[in-house]
């Protein structure tokens, strides 16, 4: 039926919002004409400046991304543009190609948030939207045509592209000898991956497989899964043991004993490996990047990919080797400017490789400082916010509320509430952007005290009045 709705109307009706990377809400939200009335405002806003006549779309291995997909693709067909449909991929494999191509794309993933959820992502021909973007698409005056949702056949060629992209930075035979465990579980790059370190020459061990999808948090590794990561090492006699999030953009990297590697550690190690001179990261990264003396620049941001995207732009006027990465481990460079999670695997194995030592090695020579986070699940958004609000106004009350091992000795606002303690512990809090959950990030000497801190933290804030 032909509609005169407007985007911007239909998508305000659904309450589905933009997080720190891409829409997410509810599954039973992201309906045929939401989907419908997303596709038509990113690709309306960009017909505003430019012609478009192409646009690419991929998904993950959720169940309910194929519909939303096929709402999108009968969406832009009825805008009259072609589509590219490249089917299960990593979000950064559709956006190497879309960028290549000179296209705009469209992502349907809920990375890793709950599994009752999902999500789109948008790029436009340079690369990952802004903020800006993200508010011209929900205030967006585009009418909705009428469609039909269906996919268009299936071509490989992103899948292609990505792979050549990253056997072309590493010499052949780099893993020669060495045994990589590739823990699948519903990854959308899972035989990406497993290609990939084959072609390198690593021995690969296919681990924990499943068709159930599995919504994998990099930043909050489960005990289950760092049992299985220790086990499995144990097992199999791995080197090393590499995993992403369900859309492959957020690495998740154990070293040769099973141990997960914090992103943000896997990032400066990439960084440092890759000659880059300035990095963007968020304020909630771990504070060796700086205390390691590497980089001649860090920006802090926001947390959320745009947010580092708009760092590494202020930076690139001021020097030649620019990056970023968050604390998820997800790593951007200036020609893919969007997270990815297999290039900081790579470079990581390349410089154990390089100076043949373990990947532990590499981290017993860092500074000693060590983060852990959590979050609590189903923690109202609006309930977090008061929270900061009040204990950014009374430093006191947060002392006493999370009973603080030590006074508070500065504040930092710039993205929730991140408390520097006097012994230099740090306290960090936020509501997550992409779903009402309340995470807490910690800093300290010992991996102990990060993991005790973190989960006094949590327990105290678990059982404050709700």
């Amino acid at each position: 039926m032909i509609t005169a709705v407007r985007a911007r109307t239909i998508i305000a009706q659904s309450n589905i919002a933009f997080g720190t990377s891409g829409a997410r809400g509810l599954v039973e939200q992201f309906t045929d004409e939401v989907c419908a009335a997303f596709a038509v405002a990113f690709l309306s806003q960009l017909q505003h400046s430019a012609t478009v006549k192409r646009v690419a779309i991929g998904l993950d291995r959720r169940p309910s991304s194929p519909a939303m997909a096929a709402a999108c693709a009968g969406a832009a067909r009825a805008m009259g543009l072609q589509v590219d449909y490249y089917g299960i991929l990593p979000t950064p494999a559709l956006a190497w190609q879309a960028m290549k191509d000179g296209v705009p794309a469209i992502m349907i993933t809920g990375s890793h948030i709950p599994f009752d959820r999902n999500g789109i992502k948008f790029y436009r021909p340079d690369g990952e939207i802004t903020k800006a973007d993200e508010q011209a698409i929900v205030q967006s005056a585009a009418k909705l045509p009428a469609f039909e949702p269906a996919l268009p056949p299936e071509t490989s060629r992103a899948r292609e592209s990505y792979i050549a992209r990253n056997l072309s930075l590493f010499s052949a035979g780099l893993l020669s000898g060495w045994r990589i465990g590739v823990y699948e579980h519903s990854a959308a790059g899972r035989d990406i991956n497993i290609e990939v370190l084959s072609h390198l020459g690593a021995e690969v061990v296919s681990l924990g497989r499943t068709d159930t999808f599995v919504p994998i948090d990099t930043e909050a590794v489960t005990e289950e899964d760092k049992a299985r990561g220790r086990a499995w090492s144990r097992e199999h006699k791995l080197n090393a043991i590499f995993s992403t999030d369900g859309d492959g953009d957020r690495p998740l990297v154990a070293d040769e004993n099973g141990e997960w590697l914090r992103g943000d550690i896997l990032g400066l190690l990439c960084a440092r490996f890759l000659g880059i001179e300035a990095l963007a990261v968020p304020v909630s990264c771990n504070t060796a990047i700086e205390a390691c003396g590497h980089f001649a620049n860090v920006l802090r941001t926001r947390i959320g990919s745009p947010y580092v995207i708009e760092g590494m732009q202020q930076l690139a006027g001021q020097h030649r080797q620019v990056a970023g990465f968050e604390a998820n481990g997800g790593f951007l460079m200036h020609d893919l400017p969007t997270r990815d999670a297999l290039l900081p695997a790579l470079a990581l194995f390349a410089a154990a490789r390089e100076v043949n030592q373990p990947i532990s090695a590499l981290l017993a020579n860092l500074p000693s400082r060590f983060t852990a986070s959590d979050r609590i699940k189903n923690f109202p958004t609006e309930q977090s916010r008061a929270l900061l609000a009040t204990w950014q106004q009374n430093t006191a009350e947060l002392e006493a509320a999370l009973n603080l091992p030590a006074p508070i000795a500065n504040i930092n606002t710039t993205d929730g509430l991140r408390a520097t303690l006097e012994n230099g512990s740090i306290v960090h809090l936020r509501p997550s952007g992409n779903a009402p959950e309340l995470r807490c990030y910690v800093e300290a000497s010992s991996t102990a005290l990060a993991d005790n801190l973190v989960a006094h933290s949590l327990a105290r804030l678990a059982g404050l009045p709700g």
